[in-house]
């Protein structure tokens, strides 16, 4: 059901000290659970385990990243996000939670370039000790003046979500802390 829809800047790109690109649409599915009795249908409908603290697991078709004690976000193929909340609200039938698909609410940027050039350009814009944020592990915090998570996949490739209203704020923020002058060579 994604005819028609669009990502939050349409695919916009930019390069600097690390190139920064809107994802574009991204499957999101927020659940709001005892995460402790929740683990089992969460594996058995995205097919990853559930997560530790602060981390985020990867499977071949999706991720599950944890946000909160009881919250985790479900990271999807856009078109399969509606089936999701149905399939978890179905395995979760009788237990107090809350699924819902909130992909056209999110926007979800990819940057990408040397380890300390990716680290400084965020560094420069989050309160988030970014020195010791792992590959694999979730941060929930501040970009400037708005909420984001960010992760990194790799030491040289990281993910931020937002709020979809405020992706074009989130999106020139990283451009300009990016840019080739600001080089910080911090980290």
């Amino acid at each position: 059901m994604s005819e028609g829809r669009v990502s939050a800047l349409g695919g916009a790109q930019s390069q600097g000290l690390v190139n920064i690109r809107d994802i574009g649409l991204q499957g999101m599915v927020s659940l709001r659970a005892d995460l402790a009795q929740a683990a089992k249908a969460v594996e058995q409908v995205t097919g990853v385990a559930m997560p530790a603290m602060r981390a985020i697991t990867s499977g071949k078709a999706c991720s599950v990243a944890w946000m909160s004690p009881d919250e985790v976000l479900i990271l999807c193929d856009h078109a399969q996000a509606d089936g999701m909340v149905t399939a978890l609200s179905k395995a979760l039938a009788g237990q107090h939670h809350l699924a819902v698909n909130v992909s056209d609410a999110r926007a979800l940027f990819g940057l990408s370039g040397p380890e300390g050039a990716l680290r400084d350009v965020l560094s420069k814009i989050t309160p988030a000790d970014l020195t010791t944020l792992a590959p694999g592990e979730m941060r929930r915090t501040r970009l400037q003046q708005v909420a984001a998570a960010i992760w990194f996949e790799t030491e040289a490739e990281a993910r931020v979500i937002c709020f979809r209203s405020v992706a074009r704020y989130v999106f020139d923020l990283l451009a300009m802390s990016a840019h080739t002058s600001g080089a910080v060579g911090h980290h």
